[in-house]
């Protein structure tokens, strides 16, 4: 037997082992159904909904005969989604729009929201999707390290210059897609960017809690305005976020079986953002995060006040608002 076969076998019986480990003990996902038509009417934009959780939950949104507003990087694969999403959807479907958004450019953001604002009379639902996962070091537009950027601060700046349209349509609902990998993260006030050291995984984690700790904030500050906000961790699923995890060649085809058995789908994935955006059950709870469509209770690391303001403020000035 070759040498190489007996490291695909060891390397592959290991990512078996540790997936059986972490994964095995989910349970099924109930697939939710709702009635055809319940959000006639509605218009919802999903940011990074070109792939994965994203489109999934586009996807159903359409079904529902929601409006839905595609805010995606790569415009190619925003139209190709956009094809795939119509054809899904069958012929009782409501309407696919397309439009840029770099969260790692904020510029882009702004001019992203000056044209929603411009054209859209009403946003119904906000869900804050998009996300990187453990890249490699680089920065955004504006010298944000990629993490802390895209999945915090992008988002944080697209929330507060929608927010005025969306209390103009409350009752209205902000989602934010977390991560359960937030337990692993600080909020490193020193090193926000990652300049004096940089931890792939740490700067992911970091950005993950970011969003629960807004959400928390948000959430007080927007008071009784008809605006709710809650956040949610999807669990382990099957979509191309791990791209920039390097896997050994050998273990690769092992590695996607195992995921394929073990992870969750996009659709399964996309329950609980479809949950809090449809579900009459959450109507006026702000606030809050949800796992597998039910309240998830957080560490005390993620329901810090004191944290939360202080990361409120400082966000709010690196993204250049003044109030």
């Amino acid at each position: 037997m070759s040498a190489a076969v007996i490291l695909a076998a060891v390397l592959g019986g290991g990512v078996l082992l540790i997936a059986r480990r972490i994964f095995s003990r989910r349970s099924a996902v109930k697939i939710l159904h709702y009635p055809d038509g319940m959000m006639r009417g509605k218009t919802i934009i999903v940011t990074g909904a070109n792939c994965g959780i994203g489109k999934a939950t586009a996807a159903e949104l359409v079904k529902l005969q929601a409006r839905v507003i595609l805010a995606c990087r790569d415009q190619q694969r925003a139209e190709a989604a956009a094809q795939d999403i119509q054809r899904e959807a069958g012929p009782n479907q409501g309407e696919v729009v397309i439009k840029h958004l770099d969260l790692a450019s904020l510029k882009s953001v702004h001019s992203f929201c000056e044209e929603i604002i411009q054209e859209e009379p009403r946003i119904d639902v906000l869900i804050n999707n998009a996300g990187v996962f453990q890249c490699p070091y680089t920065k955004t537009d504006e010298g944000f390290e990629m993490q802390f950027g895209v999945n915090h601060l992008g988002h944080f700046l697209l929330t507060h210059l929608l927010l005025d349209l969306m209390k103009k349509s409350a009752p209205s609902r902000i989602i934010m897609v977390s991560s359960k990998l937030y337990k692993y993260g600080n909020i490193n006030f020193e090193d926000l960017n990652s300049e004096q050291s940089y931890n792939k995984a740490f700067a992911y984690s970091q950005s993950k809690l970011a969003n629960l700790l807004f959400t928390l904030e948000l959430a007080k500050r927007i008071g009784e305005t008809g605006v709710t906000v809650n956040a949610l961790t999807p669990g382990m699923v099957r979509t191309n976020l791990g791209r920039h995890i390097h896997i050994p060649l050998l273990a690769k085809p092992l590695f996607h079986l195992a995921s394929w058995a073990f992870l969750k789908s996009p659709l399964e994935g996309a329950q609980t953002p479809l949950y809090l955006a449809c579900s009459p059950e959450v109507e006026g709870i702000s606030g809050k995060c949800f796992a597998n469509c039910e309240e998830e209770e957080l560490l005390s690391k993620a329901t810090d006040d004191q944290a939360a303001r202080k990361l409120w403020d400082i966000s709010g000035a690196m993204v250049g608002l003044t109030n």
